[in-house]
């Protein structure tokens, strides 16, 4: 019985659809995020000078502060951006999935 169900969701084009989809995204926001850590990375490595400059005259803090936050923010954003999208798009179409195989 187990083996049938398997094989009933694996051979659901549904099923490839949401594989394929969930693929993509996760990749697409994979890239996006370490496009985003390596170009802090290599902005630090090749021009620290720009991070370095104080926000304003005579300001302890530095463009640095902002900016590396952004990077940790931009985690967040795209991490939520993903929750949105699975809950919207990738849980409709295994609901979908379960009602043609059940």
């Amino acid at each position: 019985m187990q083996q049938d169900l398997v094989h009933a969701i694996k051979s659901n084009p549904k099923y490839h659809e949401l594989v394929s989809k969930r693929s993509k995204f996760a990749w697409l926001l994979a890239i996006l995020m370490l496009l985003i850590y390596y170009t802090f990375i290599l902005i630090i490595a090749f021009s620290g000078q720009i991070l370095s400059r104080p926000l304003w005259d005579g300001a302890v803090a530095t463009v640095g502060i902002p900016v590396g936050i952004g990077v940790i923010l931009s985690a967040f954003l795209l991490t939520g951006i993903y929750i949105h999208r699975a809950n919207a798009v990738f849980d409709k179409l295994t609901r979908e999935i379960k009602e043609e195989v059940l």
